[in-house]
């Protein structure tokens, strides 16, 4: 009994030594006896105690690593602070272990002088108008350096890009002004504008107050002419209708001494001299007398 408990304390050792578990997404790296043997990826796996041991732990998942701020000087010798996060991928597990050292802060080394030689090319405007291309070229550089890692770069992002306090403060100044420009130019196209759609009104009332008065003359030109039109027709039937009546010489003449009458009323605004005015005028006193005699003769009686 005493001795079945050692036995079986040394089996259960041996046990948890010997079987592995390796999880989804993950890969062990195993040696045998201090060189590398082979790769295990997810499932159950047994390893020789004594003579095999885990290398490395590998993830096959994508990884973020955000890396402290970094000091940068730029083209136009301003200092700045950048803050980085890159992300990547362990496509190898066998060179993740034996690529380098610590991959993961040679990848933060190589990411900060990598940044340092891009920005350091750059003025502090490109610089920060260019985080695409900063983070494009970034990452081609560092894809191709961490290859020999087993380290796939898939992104890299610029958080942040802090200036100096009196760098931002002029910055701050620059874009009030620039904010103060635009809206003066603003204002200045919206009373121009203004202005101009003014006038185009005033103009088109001038138009429409001169089409009215044209339109207006007009009418009352037509009104006139009509008028006069209407006259000489009538004028023109009563003459006809006169001819058509077959009248005497005698009617002509009591028509004209009716005219005659008129104009000598005073009322007339028009004075009408006809060239037999003596005759006319001898006529029409022989026709009073005549009128005349009988009145003062029955008077007379």
């Amino acid at each position: 009994m005493f001795i079945l408990i050692p036995i079986l304390i040394i089996v259960g050792v041996c046990v948890f030594y010997t079987v592995r578990i390796v999880p989804q997404t993950e890969e062990y790296v195993i040696e045998f006896l201090g060189r590398y043997k082979t790769t295990w990826s997810a499932g159950i796996h047994f390893l020789i105690p004594f003579f095999e041991r885990v290398a490395c732990k590998a993830t096959s998942k994508e990884q973020c690593a955000d890396f402290e701020p970094q000091s940068v000087i730029t083209k136009d010798n301003v200092s700045i602070y950048v803050d980085t996060v890159v992300y990547f991928k362990i496509f190898d597990s066998k060179l993740f272990a034996y690529g380098a050292a610590n991959p993961l802060f040679a990848l933060e080394n190589l990411a900060a002088t990598t940044l340092r030689n891009l920005i350091g090319d750059m003025t502090l405007d490109e610089a920060l108008t260019s985080r695409d291309t900063i983070n494009v070229k970034l990452k081609d550089i560092l894809d191709e350096a961490t290859d020999p890692w087993g380290i796939n770069v898939s992104r890299v992002e610029l958080k942040n890009i802090d200036p100096p306090t009196e760098i931002k403060n002029a910055m701050e100044k620059q874009m009030k002004a620039e904010r103060e420009k635009r809206e003066k130019i603003l204002q200045a196209e919206a009373f121009q504008e203004s202005e101009i759609k003014k006038a185009d009104g005033e103009a088109q009332a001038m138009i429409k107050r001169a089409q009215a008065k044209r339109d207006a003359d007009i009418a009352i030109a037509q009104g006139k002419a009509k008028a006069i039109e209407l006259t000489y027709n009538a004028e023109s039937e009563g003459l006809k209708r006169l001819k058509e009546a077959n009248v005497d010489a005698r009617v002509v003449q009591l028509k004209s001494f009716d005219a005659l009458q008129k104009v000598a009323d005073g009322k007339a605004t028009k004075i009408i001299v006809p060239t037999s005015v003596a005759d006319s005028t001898t006529r029409q006193s022989i026709f009073a007398e005549m009128l005349k005699t009988p009145i003062e003769e029955n008077t007379t009686k």
